[in-house]
Parts: structure tokens; sequence; C-alpha cells
């Protein structure tokens, strides 16, 4: 992934120009759509529909058919998640999911999945795809396939990026319809971004400490794809979260001075040859993600910064060419200084070494 297509554990990393489109709810079927040119995202129930029924017979005190087995390993959802699975070098069997799905479960704990599935899609896909399309540029495109899933590994993750990009999203009874939309905001916005984003083609090639700190800062897109999710500057990231979750945040938040302060000397450590091997520095630069760490609340805080003093639009812009988001971020922060503020900057060597005017 950009680091965002790594598979993400739900408790670690949770997560309008209105789109005009065609909704269609066809719950026999399990599928929502929000169609236009740019967007084509669907919501797929299919598998978690199909596990469902064999869960409703297993607490019953049935036994599930042939009919009932087939019909789930025939979904999408499901075929596509053993791909995924396997690809990853996991054992991932019909047998397996058998076991996973003939475990005992009380008819209270197959109630709560099904409400929590009927609650999830109880709105219609457009509106994350809307909160999404948002915060992305003019031509990005927005194509995607929404799993709920009942499966074993309780996580949530983005999958095949460049040829059907798909979102599974593991169902929590949880995990509410507002917080469960929001995540799909959030990684609806990393699809629509990925699709155009960065537009450094020219520079592919290139090498070096400054090249390898340009893809790394894109990750601070985590900030924008929050701001996006949570549907603009004035509302709080995590309004749809747990009080726990929302505290968290507010108390990372409270640590920007110091967040990029610290992120900022490790930048300039990668400049200089001096933050040890490539390995070192991947360990370093993924521990900023964390449950809520810098690359998801120092990005939002930029975002917000430039956004606010700047534009939507310039902030858009700045997030798609990690070359020039730094100094976006410091542009915007100085005319926000002006006002009474104390935000800080970024240093001015990093600054130039990101644009490409220095080494």
């Amino acid at each position: 992934m950009s680091p965002t297509a790594v598979s993400r554990n739900v408790r670690r990393q949770r997560r309008i120009a209105l789109v005009s489109g065609l909704l269609l709810l066809t719950l026999a079927a399990g599928i929502a759509c929000a169609q236009t040119p740019s967007v084509a995202v669907t919501f797929d129930r299919a598998e978690a529909e199909a596990a469902l029924v064999i869960l409703d017979k297993n607490a019953a005190g049935q036994k599930a058919t042939d009919a009932d087995w087939r019909a789930l390993f025939g979904t999408t959802g499901y075929l596509r998640l053993q791909a995924r699975e396997t690809g990853m070098g996991r054992a991932f069997t019909d047998e397996d999911f058998k076991a996973f799905l003939d475990a005992p479960r009380t008819p209270a704990q197959v109630e709560a999945l099904r409400k929590t599935l009927d609650d999830w899609s109880s709105q219609s896909i457009d509106a994350p795809a809307a909160a999404a399309r948002a915060y992305l540029p003019a031509d990005a495109r927005l194509k995607a396939t929404v799993f709920p899933t009942i499966k074993p590994r309780p996580n949530e993750f983005v999958y095949d990026l460049k040829g059907d990009p798909a979102i599974f999203l593991y169902l929590d009874p949880a995990v509410s319809g507002a917080k469960a939309r929001n995540t799909m905001a959030h990684e609806l916005h990393h699809i629509g971004l990925g699709s155009v984003c960065p537009r450094e083609t020219a520079h592919e090639s290139e090498t070096g400490s400054a090249a390898a700190l340009r893809k790394w800062i894109s990750a601070f897109g985590e900030g924008l794809a929050m701001l996006a999710a949570a549907g603009g500057p004035d509302a709080h990231p995590h309004a749809a979260s747990k009080p726990g979750e929302r505290a968290e945040w507010d108390a990372n938040i409270a640590r920007f001075d110091q967040q990029l302060a610290e992120q900022n000397a490790f930048f300039l450590a990668v400049l200089d040859g001096k933050a040890g091997d490539e390995k070192a520095v991947e360990r370093r630069m993924m521990g900023y993600f964390g449950v809520q760490g810098p690359w998801y609340t120092v990005g939002w805080k930029m975002a917000v910064t430039i956004e606010t003093q700047l534009g939507r639009e310039r902030a858009i812009s700045a997030f798609c060419d990690s070359r020039r988001l730094l100094a976006a971020y410091d542009e915007a922060a100085r005319l926000r200084n002006r006002d009474g503020a104390a935000l800080p900057l970024w240093d001015p060597r990093l600054v130039r070494a990101l644009a490409g005017e220095s080494e």
C-alpha cells in the first residue's frame, strides 16, 4: 500500500460534493450499489447472509445441508476472502471454515450478528462514497465492493487495489452502523486517492533518502481519510466511535506538537543516512501507524490546517503530492500563527529535500 493495503486489525485501526447515482438495494442478492461515471461502489452482504443461514441451523440444533455450504462457498465474498488469505500463505480451506462456523453459538449471538448486518446496510452505500468523493481529485476513480463478512480473523482490510478493489469488514456486533459507515468512507478514500495519486510518475525511478522519504510521507493520507470520513474539519473524527477510542484520539491530538517534532527529527535522520538500515527505518515508520499514531493524528491536523487556511482543493492536491505536502502545511500553519496560534513547522531543509530542491 501505500501501507493502507495491508490487513488491519479492527482494534488497531479503526476506520461532501454529493454523488448522484442509482441506488439498488436487493436484499435477496445482498447488494446495494452507488453508480456514477467515476463512482462504482457496491455493498455485498451475500457471504454474511449465507453464513447466517448455517449459524441459525446450528443454534437450533439442526444440521446444515450440502446445499447450504455450497451456497456459502459460492459467494463472491467467500471466494475472494479465500483467494486473499491463501495468496498471503495462510491456510484457508472449506473444511477449516466449516469448523469455524460449527463452533457453538447461542441463538442470541447469531441474532446479534444478523442485527448488525442489517444495521450496517440500513443506509445506502452512496453516503460513505460521497464522503470519500468530497476529498478526492476530480479525476479520481472510486470503484470498490464492500464485503461485511463472518470470518475467523477479526480484521478489516483493502484487497486487490490494482485489479478489482474490495473492502473486507469483520462483522462485529460491538461496532455500530455509524462507525462501520465511517470505516467504509475511510477505506473508500484510500482507494480513490490511490487511483490517481501520487502524481510523481516522472520521478518513479528516483533513488536516495529523499525519494524513500517521499514514499513514506504518503502515509499521512491516513489523516486526510480521517477528515473525509468525518465529513469535514468541524466534525470530530471519532464522533461515531466508542468513548475510549475517542478519548485516545483526543489525547494523541493534544500531543500534536510533540509527535510532529519526533517525526521531523527522524525524517531528518533518514535524510542524512543516520536512521539505520532499510529494515530499521521500516520498523520505525510502521510504528507511526500504531492504534491511532502520527500518520493519522499529525496527518489529520495537517489536513485540517491546510483546508481551513488554504481551502479544500489545496488540501486534496497537497496530499496527492508528497513533494509538496509539508510545504503546504507550513504555509497554512504560518497563516494560522498570524492569528495567535503556535503551530509547529517542519524543518526547512526537510521541506526542500522532499521538494527535490536539495538532497
